[in-house]
């Protein structure tokens, strides 16, 4: 299992909003300028350091982490939060498969431009 976006499958954002919509709408809203939820609003996501959404009590391995969302960071973030961020307060289990992975990075890309 990789968690190299280089390696990662080509992602279709059609199917990437269906996952987001299964898995992730219940916490996040992806458009900018959503409210947030149980989670972050998503919208901007893409360059943004993590733990920086105005607005939102993030807990402190987040904001310490000072990593910046990229396809690559996503990634391997999505493939297990709580190993990667050590501490966060997202519950998410993760995204297993590389290709949903993949599908639900290209439907953020566009979602939270």
């Amino acid at each position: 299992m990789s968690t190299n976006f280089a390696e990662a499958p080509g992602g279709n954002a059609a199917k990437g909003a269906k996952i987001f919509k299964t898995k992730c709408s219940q916490c996040h809203v992806a458009e900018k300028g959503g409210g947030h939820k149980q989670g972050p609003n998503l919208g901007g996501l893409f360059g943004r350091h993590t733990g920086s959404a105005d607005g939102y009590s993030y807990s402190k391995a987040n904001k310490d982490k000072n990593i910046v969302w990229s396809e690559e960071t996503l990634y391997e973030y999505l493939l297990n939060p709580k190993k990667y961020i050590p501490g966060t307060k997202m519950v998410f289990a993760g995204l297993k498969k590389e290709q949903d992975r993949a599908d639900i990075i290209a439907y953020l890309k566009e979602a939270t431009a």
